[in-house]
């Protein structure tokens, strides 16, 4: 069987990391995705679709990722059910991610991000400069601290693709 979704779209609000009751982070955010076909004379339509991220890809969104920014994501849809304080069952519908990548370009997102870096549950490609300053708001996760941006070093970034 096979459950793997694979999406891009821009990020509908600022991620915000939280903390699980069992003292896991994560972090629910809503990537809004264009639809492919639009009509003859109507707007293009997007459809907005809940995610969930753990652990260390949920620090990594949440202190590189902001409204609006384009975002890559992998993950698998997981469904599920409660019942709200109405008595009234809710159905549910989530991508479970498991890896995010940044899209896009520097001057799209305002400076603010990085072409090729992606998250996998904490492991980084991609070959351009990782001293791009974090938000400001979020405090820097324990286990993003211990790396230096000297171990790095920096690649020209243009718009012509090598291939």
């Amino acid at each position: 069987m096979l459950n793997v979704v694979v999406l891009m779209g821009r990020l509908t609000a600022d991620p915000e990391l939280r903390t699980s009751s069992s003292g896991v982070s994560y972090c629910r955010f809503t990537v809004a995705v264009d639809r492919s076909f639009t009509k003859p004379g109507e707007e293009k339509k997007a459809d907005f679709i809940n995610c969930v991220a753990w652990r260390q890809t949920a620090e990594f969104v949440s202190r590189y990722f902001t409204k609006g920014q384009m975002i890559a994501v992998e993950g698998s849809i997981q469904t599920g059910s409660y019942t709200n304080k109405d008595g009234a069952k809710v159905y549910t519908t989530d991508v479970q991610v498991n890896n995010v990548s940044f899209t896009g370009s520097k001057r799209e997102s305002g400076g603010s991000g990085s072409d090729g870096y992606s998250s996998n549950g904490g492991n980084y490609g991609g070959s351009n400069n990782y001293s791009d300053r974090p938000r400001n708001d979020v405090a820097p996760a324990s286990s993003y601290s211990s790396g230096s941006a000297s171990d790095f070093q920096q690649t020209p970034i243009d718009d012509d693709l090598p291939f």
